[in-house]
């Protein structure tokens, strides 16, 4: 697939079939991600992939909660992607306090796209998301307290049927200065 027509595929679904990922196809994602690039190469990322059950149901269930039940469909995914903020190194650490940057966030950003990118190329569908309860994960994972969440990601084939939304995106003038 072209590039341009991989971005205009890559969309976030919402809506999963139940038929499983295989595994060849999960270790391109990651192996997609893992060559993301990020600020002084520090990779600060961790990936922990959940498929097996009852644990898969009970990450699900950490990204919604009472009235929020914008991400119940995390409970169709059939692979959760818990991507860990790992600590960068002392240099890093540094240049993100003088400089006033999250360098570590722009860097787990870019492995997540780098991610779903490969799983829209392998006919997958993702949806990253950043609203889950961090404790019951950290707890269901058994994730040490000085470790953060970055972010959540879901897998799978999209539901038969499944209708992509519109993308709607501001006009180039509005988002793009030239001098």
């Amino acid at each position: 697939m072209a590039f341009h027509e991989l971005i205009n595929t890559r969309q976030s679904v919402r809506k999963y079939s139940s038929k499983p990922v295989e595994k060849d196809k999960l270790q391109r994602c990651l192996e997609a991600a893992r060559m993301a690039p990020s600020a002084s190469n520090s990779q600060p990322w961790h990936f922990i992939v959940v498929q097996e059950e009852p644990l898969r149901t009970e990450v699900a269930k950490a990204t919604f909660s009472g009235a929020v039940k914008f991400n119940k469909f995390t409970m169709q995914a059939p692979v959760l992607v818990v991507m860990l903020l790992e600590k960068p190194r002392m240099l890093n650490r540094i240049a993100m306090i003088l400089k006033k940057k999250e360098w570590k966030l722009i860097d787990i950003g870019i492995a997540a796209e780098h991610f779903c990118l490969q799983a829209a190329e392998e006919g997958l569908g993702t949806c990253m998301m950043g609203w889950y309860n961090e404790k019951e994960l950290k707890k269901a994972l058994n994730i040490p307290g000085d470790k953060t969440v970055g972010l959540v990601i879901s897998l799978g084939y999209a539901e038969e049927g499944y209708t992509l939304r519109k993308k709607i995106r501001k006009p180039m003038e509005e988002i793009v200065t030239f001098y």
